[in-house]
């Protein structure tokens, strides 16, 4: 069986292909639950790629015969350390390493060239006395369903940057997405005061492993996942 996406430019990491944790999140989709998705190739932009369902190697994300990204169903064992508040949440952005000098400036998630209602502008930064990064989040009416709760693929989305700040700490050296796992135990709705976090769990030569949640302002998780990063260049 077979399915096509479309990944606007709208929703690039870097500047020609697509933002990893928003990829995932339209891949899971055809998983349904926990799942983990590997990304093989950079995502396309502004092209029809086909979603196919298999037997024996769960769901492929392919453009011709290249494959993208394949997803499966997944568990996932992370515990999310006690966030800070959205307060704390806001002063840690200003300690964001790449408002001024980012490696992919209109990154959907991350960019600072991206504008309100464009991009979702999580900018995370060192949160005092906690060993992770941490942005305050709203979503905008741009994100939402009928239903006025933001979409699982940007959902997905916010889970992704957090991650690789969190790993960079103070280094501003570019990093893309091997793999990202999540769980969704509440999507957040419209104009909702949201915390995105990100901390490291380990490193394996050029692999940075990272937990991250969306937590709502009243301290609930939202939605958690675990990363694999790898460092380029």
């Amino acid at each position: 069986m077979s399915e096509r996406i479309f990944i606007h430019k709208r929703f690039c990491g870097p500047p020609d292909s697509g933002n990893g944790g928003y990829v995932c999140g339209l891949v899971a989709q055809h998983v349904g639950g926990i799942a983990e998705v590997r990304l093989l190739k950079p995502p396309p932009l502004e092209k029809h790629l086909d979603v196919v369902i298999s037997d024996g190697d769960g769901v492929l994300l392919k453009d011709g015969e290249s494959i993208v990204a394949q997803a499966r169903p997944a568990g996932i064992d992370l515990d999310v350390p006690s966030p800070p508040s959205f307060d704390q949440a806001l002063l840690a952005s200003k300690n964001y390493v790449c408002a001024e000098d980012h490696f992919f400036p209109t990154c959907f998630v991350c960019g600072p060239a991206r504008g309100e209602n464009d991009g979702l502008r999580i900018f995370p930064g060192k949160v005092a006395d906690w060993e992770m990064v941490a942005s305050a989040w709203v979503p905008d009416d741009t994100l939402v369903d009928e239903t006025n709760r933001v979409r699982s693929e940007f959902v997905w989305a916010s889970l992704d940057c957090p991650g690789a700040f969190a790993v960079l700490g103070e280094t501003i050296k570019p990093v893309v997405l091997g793999s990202l796992t999540a769980e969704i135990l509440k999507r957040p709705t419209l104009g909702q005061r949201c915390i995105a976090v990100g901390w490291e769990i380990s490193r394996q030569g050029r692999k940075r492993f990272a937990g991250t949640a969306l937590v709502s302002d009243s301290g609930d998780i939202l939605a958690r996942a675990r990363a694999i990063w790898i460092e380029i260049g």
